[in-house]
């Protein structure tokens, strides 16, 4: 008999996809960025991360806050397509979460600059993808 997955659940597979989705192999020229220039590059902007349905936008408000919304994205039936989390700069990596999304557990990544406008990350569990940096 078919079991059905609780939404909080679900969320969290749909995430876990998306993230594998956007697994890229590491740039050959890509520059670590350290604490204060992660707060300088994504501060006050949106990031865009690469995935298969397009951009997912993350836009990085400079008080702390951080917001992802994949209405456009049409991932409404997977997950809450909005939410509003914290981020903050812990060493040299940027660390964020969010109340519901990945069950409100936190992560932390490094990132490294591949282009002007273009990053590497990777998640402290071995996740990694590119994203592009908007003003």
């Amino acid at each position: 008999m078919a079991r059905s997955l609780s939404r909080s659940a679900t969320a969290a597979l749909a995430l876990a996809s998306l993230a594998a989705l956007t697994v890229v192999a590491s740039p050959a020229h890509a520059s670590q960025l350290s604490g204060p220039e992660i707060k300088s590059t994504i501060g006050g902007k949106t990031v865009l991360l690469k995935t298969r349905w397009g951009g997912f936008p993350l836009r990085y408000a400079s008080g702390g806050r951080v917001t992802g919304d994949g209405t456009a994205l049409g991932l409404a039936r997977f997950f809450a397509p909005k939410e509003t989390g914290r981020w903050w700069v812990q060493g040299d990596q940027l660390c964020q979460q969010f109340p519901t999304w990945y069950n409100g557990r936190q992560f932390c990544f490094t990132l490294s600059r591949t282009g002007d406008a273009s990053l590497k990350w990777v998640r402290e569990d071995g996740y990694s993808g590119t994203a592009t940096i908007q003003g």
